[in-house]
């Protein structure tokens, strides 16, 4: 929904939307800070899912695609420090960036 909506970030498509137009849905929403610290222990519990129900098998015909998740602007790549050692400069067809490159491979039914 947040990729739909034409939000700019993920905090104002918390507030604004989530918890003013999915109130019904979502009755017990936490504060948006509350809300970044528990995304880290989604994350294990969303991949097993993922792994057990959303995965499809290879039919012989794939398509794949990238995208690069920016860690910092690229001209301040010598100075970062949240992902020293782990993000790379990379070259996408936009340009070049500093962070890193997330490849999806489905096959031609559209799973992944």
């Amino acid at each position: 929904m947040f990729h739909f909506n034409g939000f700019r970030n993920l905090k104002h498509f918390y507030t604004q939307y989530v918890q003013v137009h999915l109130k019904n849905e979502f009755p017990k929403t936490v504060s948006y800070n509350r809300f970044i610290e528990l995304q880290g222990k989604a994350l294990m519990p969303m991949a097993v899912f993922m792994k057990m129900c959303c995965l499809g098998n290879c039919t012989g015909i794939s398509f794949i695609d990238s995208t690069p998740i920016r860690a910092s602007h690229i001209r301040r790549e010598k100075s970062n420090k949240v992902f020293k050692g782990l993000a790379t400069k990379g070259q996408c067809s936009i340009g070049w960036f500093f962070g890193f490159k997330l490849h999806l491979i489905i096959n031609d039914r559209g799973e992944i």
